[in-house]
């Protein structure tokens, strides 16, 4: 589901004798206009897309490619793994479908389960009221086949099952994530306003950066985006940070499929980085959550950290690279007028002192953006939260051409 499908699957009756031999359709979810930059992700792991669509990206493949996408993955949120699609117009065709399922060769007794939904059916005007039809169902099942019945809560810390259901279709996934793997889990101190991992990841895959060369991160906030450049740089997965996802609590799951994955993105680790990385802010406290993140996520001393006005963040000479802002909006940290100012000496900065590099702005406010004063190269859409934001490129010359106010 999530939109039109573009593969046909057989539900076989048995299909639960093996569970990570399964083949199935695989949807991996993540934030709006995430989805070019996560199918290239799975791209590079060697998985086909089928299909790509606002909010995701749709494969077909087993458990065990469920586990490597949940390693690997920087911009995804959720691997969802199809295991039943049916008609239902109301509660009671679901639940009437689902206690049909053998539950039992899916979630272990002594297992936690817990239920998400994304559900547009005009009989349901509560999503938790769905969720509690598959809890009755699940339970159920298990009182007559075994006369127990697993825990259930809203952790999602155990199994995780999730329905889809839009209109009268509705399909039924196990979610092997569990909890998003939008946070990469190296962020114990989130610092003021703070970009999602996941968002800051493809920023970075959307910048024409060779992830050898410099990488100027001024207003660095909490690091968020001098960290993943560093992770990037040096080839270190997402994978790296966590020991538990919701495919590890499923029946038939052996630790080596997780380790065999786990050790393949150990090894790719590149342990010398050519690329220069400096963070700066002008906010003591900044600096210091963003040193602090950094040491969690391995790569402290990857990054060369500033304390200073952005207008004095070290450039160095004779390199090629990229220089990215993320400034205040306007609309939650500063007033608007003040912030004017900012985004004018922005444009002196990036014209003045960083000829030769890419620059990059990255704005949620786009009146504050045309006092920059220079032409961007690109506009690429993104939100943050609800915000319609743009990252803007600027092409900054070596020579005497330049790109000015349009």
């Amino acid at each position: 589901m999530y939109g039109a499908t573009s593969v046909s699957i057989n539900y076989p009756h048995t299909q639960f004798m093996n569970l990570f031999s399964l083949q199935s359709r695989i949807i991996v979810t993540c934030s709006n206009r995430l989805s070019n930059y996560l199918q290239q992700e799975i791209s590079e792991l060697g998985l086909v897309p089928v299909r790509i669509f606002k909010t995701g990206v749709e494969l077909f493949g087993t458990m065990q490619d469920c586990i490597r996408l949940n390693l690997n993955l920087r911009c995804a949120s959720q691997v969802l793994f199809s295991i039943k699609e049916f008609a239902a117009y109301d509660a009671s065709d679901l639940y009437n479908a689902l206690v049909k399922v053998e539950w039992e060769k899916i979630i272990p007794a002594e297992e936690n389960f817990s239920i998400t939904s994304n559900v547009t059916n005009e009989t349901i005007t509560n999503n938790l009221f769905a969720n509690v039809k598959v809890k009755d169902a699940i339970a159920d099942r298990f009182r007559e086949k075994t006369g127990v019945r697993p825990n259930s809560g809203p952790e999602l810390n155990g199994v995780v099952v999730h329905l889809y259901w839009k209109e009268s279709i509705a399909e039924l996934f196990l979610d092997t994530s569990g909890e998003t793997l939008s946070k990469h889990g190296y962020r114990k101190i989130p610092g003021k306003a703070p970009m999602l991992e996941s968002l800051a990841a493809a920023n970075l895959l959307a910048l024409k950066w060779d992830r050898k060369s410099a990488f100027i991160n001024p207003m660095c906030g909490s690091g968020t985006l001098a960290i993943e450049a560093a992770l990037l740089a040096s080839n270190r997965k997402p994978g790296l940070y966590r020991s538990n996802y919701s495919f590890m609590h499923l029946c038939g799951y052996e630790e080596s499929f997780y380790l065999n994955f786990y050790k393949e993105i150990e090894t790719a680790v590149v342990e010398n980085c050519t690329a220069k990385i400096i963070a700066s802010d002008i906010s003591e406290d900044a600096v210091n959550i963003s040193k602090v993140n950094a040491g969690i996520a391995g790569v402290e001393d990857m990054i060369t950290f500033e304390l200073c006005d952005f207008a004095a963040t070290t450039i160095p000479e004779n390199e090629a690279g990229v220089i990215y802002f993320n400034p205040e909006y306007g609309d939650r940290l500063g007033d608007e007028i003040e912030l004017e100012e900012t985004y004018s000496r922005m444009g002196d900065f990036l014209k003045q002192k960083c000829k030769g590099y890419w620059g990059y702005i990255f704005t949620g406010n786009l009146e504050l953006a045309k006092k920059i004063g220079l032409k961007p190269k690109r506009r690429i859409e993104f939100y943050t939260g609800k915000i319609d934001c743009r990252l803007f490129e600027y092409e900054l010359y070596a020579g005497s051409r330049e790109v000015r106010e349009v």
